[in-house]
């Protein structure tokens, strides 16, 4: 397969998980798809869970693989970056784009691990309170869906946490995967070229 043929087969799915990422980031700002979670309290913070204010799948899954996405996809058009400089420079996208990739799947793992910030009962003490139950666990909650129903409020947030972040996590390995085929493919273009003469 050309070079520039494989970088359109690339870049196509990055557009795809980098709006994925995105979307997934700005939906968990909304807990039970309400606003009045991401206000602040009297406290003056928001009651979201710590890892969605990093913003992993904003700006690392996704404008962090979105700029490569494009830049990659011009090396499989004619003209414009399909020639072997275009595709030397897609190694060094593509290189961010890994680092992106990286991010997000870091805050994303952060976030199963760590768990949701919920209004939860204690045992401990007599009124409920808001925090993150499940923060000491590392992890260990994910297998014992028994323990999920300590969150009383929002409604079913651990459900809803652990799916958009478990979207995020394989949405950043994916993208992981294809910035670093990238990275390959770009290196057999500068090489080889783009084939752009027998297309």
């Amino acid at each position: 397969m050309c070079t520039g043929a494989c970088s359109k087969l690339i870049a196509i799915p990055l557009y795809v998980l980098a709006a994925l990422s995105m979307i997934c980031n700005l939906v968990l700002f909304f807990p039970g798809l309400d606003t009045q979670y991401a206000a602040q309290d009297r406290d003056g913070l928001p009651r979201i869970t710590e890892e969605v204010k990093y913003m992993g799948g904003v700006i690392g899954g996704g404008i962090m693989v979105l700029i490569p996405a494009i830049h990659i996809h011009l090396t499989s058009a004619n003209k414009c970056c399909a020639n072997r400089c275009g595709m030397f420079l897609s190694i060094g996208f593509a290189a961010a784009g890994v680092v992106g990739a990286l991010y997000s799947l870091c805050i994303a793992a952060l976030g199963l691990a760590n768990g949701p910030m919920c209004l939860w009962k204690d045992p401990n003490n007599f009124l409920p309170e808001w925090g993150m139950p499940f923060a000491n666990s590392t992890g260990s909650y994910l297998g014992d869906r028994t323990t999920w129903d300590v969150c009383i409020i929002p409604e079913n947030v651990v459900e809803f946490n652990v799916g958009l972040f478990s979207t995020l996590l394989v949405a950043a390995c994916v993208e992981l995967v294809l910035c670093l085929i990238q990275m390959v493919n770009g290196l057999f273009g500068c090489i080889c070229g783009t084939c752009g003469s027998k297309e």
